[in-house]
Formats: C-alpha cells, structure tokens, sequence
C-alpha cells in the first residue's frame, strides 16, 4: 500500500504518519482517540479535486470513501440523509429513480458532499445558491470524539460556519441534503463572439435558469453553454456519440493539443482560435445531472475567483487581456451564482460571478495566476477555497463579513488546533 496521497490533479501530495479509512462514525472515533494519543493532527481526503493544500498533512489523513451510504430519503419533504464520503454523482444516480435531484450542479461531479460543500464548490445560475447552500444539517465530529447535529434551529452560526468549513472545524460524518424534485434539462451549446454576450450580458444571465460559458485569449469566440428546465421525455445520446464528444474530443482530443502548445507555445493563438470554433455546438435534452456534469481526463490547474457581479464584464475584459501575456492554452470559465448566508461561502451576501483560470499540467502556472490575482483583488474578490490563490488570512479577513464569526465556532469546535495543517493556518490563521 501506496504511503503517499496525490490530489486529482497529481500537483499536491502529502506523506502521513498513518491513514485511516473509518467506515462507521465509531471508526471515526476511534481514529481520532488514537490521533490525539500520537500528537496527531487530522485531515480529511475527500476526492482529491481540489488544487490547494487543503489535505496536506505528516499527521493521520483520513479518507471517508467508505462513508458513502444514504441513511434515508424523504421523497416528500425532499430531505435526504447520506454519510459525508459519498459522491455527487453516485448521490444523482441514486436518486433520480426516487424522483429527486440536486438544484443545482458544477461541470464535474466526482467530489465527496462534504468534500465538495466544504469548498464551496458551486455551478451556475443567477438565481442559484452554492451547493452548501442545499445543506439542511451537518454532523459534525469533534476531536474528542463527540458529535454535534447542526442546523439552523440547533446552531446556527455552527450550522453557517460548518456549510463551507474548509475542513477546519471537525469531521463532517452526515449531511442531510434538501434536494428538489428531479428535472430535465435542455442543454444548448453554441459559439457567439464575446463581445456580443458582454454587450447584452444580463439577458443572458438573467434569461437561463444557467448560463455560462468558456473563452480564449486568443479567440473572438464565447463558448456559450445555457441549460434550462424543460417538460420534455429524456433524449440520451447513444453511448458512441457521448464517448466521441465527451471523452475523445473534449479530453483526448484537447489534451493532445495542450501537449502540442506546451511543446510549441507559439500554437496557442491559432489552436485556440480552432477549438473556440469547433468545440461549442451541441444539444442535449437529458436528466438534470448528466447535462451538468462532464468527464475530465486531462490534468491541469486552477484559480478562481468569486467577484461581485456588478463587476462582471470589466474584469473578464481584463482576464481575458490578461491571458494574452501568458503561455497557456486552456480557457477562462465565467459563472454566476446567487447569494448565500454561510460564514465562509464566497458568495456569501452578494450576487456573485465566478471566474476561473487553468494552466496546463506541466506548464508555469503561477506568473499568470498572480497576474490574475492581481485583477481579482481589485475587485474585491474571493477565492474559490479548493482552488489555487495566495492569499493569507490578513488579506482575506476584510473579505468577509462574518469572519470573526466564523473564527469564534472554530474555536469553539476545535480549540486545541487538531484540524489544521500548514494551508489551514495560512488562510485562517491559528485557532487562538
């Protein structure tokens, strides 16, 4: 057995002291008795995906993969009670027979639930909350061993603290999850010059339930994607034709012209241009979760930034003239996302527009992502927390308005810093 962990992105890995895999809360219990006897601190793995070093650690790195079981369903109030280790995706599956869906999806779906609403993680539309936000209750376990059901009757600065915790305050063992009745989604693809959707860009927010979309530096083309609910049969595509456009031309495909321009980086431009063209137009009409998400196979790395959304087309003009100066082949992703009320979610209180930029493995990232970085301070904006940003918890406290409130049930929660590492410390500072 393997006494290393990777991160998805093969970018970020750790060597523990010792691993666990509990597969009970009272194998969780057990782990962190033994932890607090060693001097151990804890942290928790989820699915690897994100881009930080959110899981690093020397002391014991826990993995709730074995934690994956739905406790109960609800079909009429649509509450759902699963353990904290199981999947977006196998979660969807699950529960689409029984009538029931998550509101709302990122473009990927392999995360752990405790992984992926600890992050923030979120997909897109204006009207839309984070995926935190479907989080009716959180069980929470302390380091000694004890647990604490929050939500919003129980605890309620508990409850909005442990929403997007970053992992910082315990294990989460269970959520129960408010989820909506199951739905399907049209999906439509198209190619419109960037110019056109920023000169008319709240029509195309406000006018889908989701819109976002890709773009280049090099290219004139948006890669528009907008999905909306639609009472219609489901319409799956043979599995030839979602393998040759999901997998060989959206992975495979890609990829190999991203090992092409890292070789050749003068390629970038007309490649790019090329894929803009080519890469975006496509109809689907299909349950919920399988238009949301998509495969990625081909690695890479990541920024993103939560801005206000009045801000929204001064700075992806900005990114955009940003990218230009950079060697890199990948896009820049635009989202929007409703406001929400956890103490940590990025966009807590504001209508948000997400911006994110990529860099291909193997390619310098960081000169490009400071440059970046610099464009998003102006803006007062926020990093997504699973994603890469240099950021410290000086620069970040005036970011957010309950921060001291989110300090005050760590402290409360963990008080003797058993769930910190090195990247906790940074952007959080010390428990005290």
């Amino acid at each position: 057995m393997t006494n290393s962990w990777v991160n998805w992105a093969g970018d970020q890995s750790c060597t523990p002291a010792s691993f666990a895999d509990p597969g009970s809360p009272e194998d969780v219990a057990a782990v962190l008795a033994q932890a607090e006897a060693n001097g151990h601190t804890v942290r928790v793995a989820g699915s690897g995906h994100s881009f930080t070093e959110t899981v690093l650690t020397d002391g014991t790195l826990m993995r709730l993969n074995k934690l994956d079981k739905i406790l109960n369903v609800d079909r009429e109030s649509g509450l759902v009670r699963v353990e904290a280790g199981r999947t977006l995706n196998a979660t969807s599956t699950a529960l689409h027979p029984m009538g029931l869906a998550f509101p709302n999806l990122g473009d990927i779906d392999v995360q752990s639930i405790a992984g992926a609403t600890a992050t923030g993680t979120h997909g897109t539309g204006a009207k839309l909350q984070n995926l935190s936000a479907a989080l009716h209750s959180v069980e929470l376990m302390l380091a000694d061993g004890s647990r604490v059901e929050l939500n919003e009757q129980t605890d309620p600065d508990g409850w909005r603290a442990a929403r997007v915790n970053v992992g910082a305050l315990g294990v989460v063992t269970a959520v129960t999850l408010q989820m909506v009745p199951s739905f399907v989604l049209e999906g439509v693809e198209r190619p419109i010059p960037v110019e056109d959707v920023l000169a008319d860009l709240d029509s195309y927010v406000d006018g889908n339930e989701h819109f976002e979309f890709f773009m280049f530096a090099h290219s004139p083309l948006a890669m528009t994607k907008r999905n909306n609910r639609v009472d219609l049969p489901e319409q799956p595509r043979g599995k030839a034709m979602d393998w040759i456009s999901d997998v060989l031309v959206s992975n495979h495909a890609f990829d190999a012209l991203c090992r092409l321009t890292r070789a050749r980086p003068s390629l970038i431009p007309p490649v790019q241009r090329a894929v803009a063209y080519a890469g975006s137009n496509r109809r689907q009409v299909e349950r919920s979760y399988q238009v949301f998400a998509s495969p990625r196979l081909f690695r890479f790395t990541e920024m993103e930034y939560a801005l206000p959304r009045e801000h929204s087309v001064d700075a992806i003009r900005e990114i955009r003239e940003v990218a230009k100066h950079f060697d890199t082949v990948m896009p820049i992703e635009v989202r929007w996302v409703a406001p929400d009320d956890a103490f940590l979610s990025p966009a807590g209180g504001r209508e948000t527009c997400y911006i994110a930029v990529h860099q291909y493995k193997g390619m310098n990232y960081e000169p490009y992502f400071r440059a970046c970085e610099r464009v998003f301070d102006r803006y007062n904006g926020r990093p997504h927390w699973g994603k890469r940003h240099f950021q410290t918890a000086e620069t970040l406290r005036g970011r957010y308005p309950d921060w001291d409130k989110f300090a005050a049930v760590r402290h409360r929660f963990d008080p003797k810093g058993r769930f910190t590492n090195a990247y906790i410390e940074r952007v959080l500072g010390p428990v005290d």
